[in-house]
């Protein structure tokens, strides 16, 4: 298998070698690579029967496009790092030739797709009615409702149907999740806050199974964040290759800055599940240098440490923290956490019985307040369409 691939950046630069996602070509790390080139020698590729690399109709796996992708590397040490499948190609790389790999950056990937059912159904739609059928679906996958990459999107229409779907069905046949404990180059993992084809579940178990690993969520991004989220993840990526882990200084909406996958990450995920991807996006994009430690420390010891232990469930903690916020008069926090409830499977019901427990131990008007609040924030669901 042979891969077509362009070198760009100075001759005596180190080596990144960086993987696009499936439908794309090599063009999708275009936003990056004027700011990679000034520090890297940089490699692209493009995927079998995509951009300029010659079709292969069947018969191969991620293992074969990692060989392929070692094949066009001359130098004993270098970077790597892909989006979606690039990235599962980039952790292969990164298991198979653990001595050379210097850096890896995973953006937008899993070590294992989902189940493979969906991928074998998509591969035999591609084979009997073309990469086309899939046009509506992957715009929705790739990027939030208000963010055009039509440039992108334009890639599909050269993209050899049998090669999508040879790739598809790789992807289907593809777990490296007992491997990832194996890769020792430092590692970033990016995820899209809004990523619905590799959620942020599955850049948790990237990050907390590669040992040393940071994430960084970057908010409003779905699945094909280096393009949508630019700046954001040119950021990020420049900061980990360079050894300086930082966020975006002005706290203007950047990605939060990389960490190191312990507590901070599973207290993340359990931040957002109780309280929903836009709450957590507005709280990080509004993030400066002043609030950054606070934001760090509820997320790892009150999301962590608090909501993860096993002694109670989430609709109990949430009955507890209703209550205490009724009794210490915080109804801003009520509203909120009014929403978590329902996130955490109370019923609207369960809610009015907590408040009704209040009026006795928390006072009359405490609870007053409280039902005034949650009638509000129930409204305001109702009107959302919640």
């Amino acid at each position: 298998m042979k891969l077509h691939h362009r070198v760009d950046g100075p001759a005596g630069a180190p080596l990144l070698v960086l993987g696009p996602s499936l439908g794309t070509t090599m063009e999708v790390w275009q936003p990056q690579l004027p700011a990679l080139v000034d520090s890297w020698r940089v490699l692209r590729y493009d995927l079998p029967g995509h951009g300029g690399s010659a079709p292969v109709a069947a018969g191969f796996t991620i293992d074969d496009l990692a060989r392929a992708v070692l094949d066009l590397v001359q130098t004993e040490e270098f970077a790597v790092g892909g989006i979606s499948l690039g990235g599962a190609i980039a952790t292969t790389i990164a298991t198979r030739a653990r001595h050379r790999v210097r850096k890896l950056v995973l953006c937008c990937t899993s070590a294992k797709f989902g189940e493979p059912g969906p991928w074998l159904g998509r591969a035999a739609l591609v084979r009997g009615k073309g990469v086309g059928a899939l046009v509506p679906t992957l715009k929705a996958r790739w990027f939030t409702p208000d963010f055009d990459g039509q440039w992108v999107m334009d890639m599909l229409a050269e993209v050899d149907a049998k090669s999508y779907a040879a790739c598809c069905e790789a992807i289907a046949a593809f777990d490296l999740t007992r491997r990832l404990a194996e890769i020792t180059a430092p590692t970033l993992v990016i995820a899209g806050s809004e990523d619905p084809a590799t959620p942020l579940d599955q850049a948790l178990t990237l990050a907390n199974s590669i040992p040393g690993a940071f994430l960084t969520v970057v908010p409003r991004a779905s699945h094909l964040a280096n393009v949508e989220r630019a700046d954001a993840v040119t950021t990020a990526m420049v900061g980990h290759l360079s050894g300086e882990h930082r966020a975006d200084p002005g706290g203007s909406g950047g990605p939060e800055a990389p960490e190191p996958a312990d507590g901070r990450a599973a207290g993340m995920r359990t931040r957002r599940e109780v309280l929903g991807d836009a709450h957590v996006d507005r709280a990080i994009a509004a993030t400066t240098d002043f609030t950054r430690d606070f934001q760090d420390f509820i997320t790892r010891y009150a999301w962590d440490e608090i909501w993860n232990r096993p002694g109670l469930d989430r609709r109990t903690r949430s009955c507890v923290t209703l209550t205490a916020l009724v009794a210490r008069g915080h109804m801003d926090e009520l509203a909120m956490h009014v929403r978590a409830a329902l996130r955490n499977g109370l019923t609207r019901e369960e809610i009015k019985e907590v408040l009704l427990q209040t009026a006795v131990y928390c006072g009359v008007p405490a609870a007053n307040a409280a039902f005034a609040v949650a009638r509000r924030t129930l409204a305001d669901i109702d009107a959302e369409g919640g």
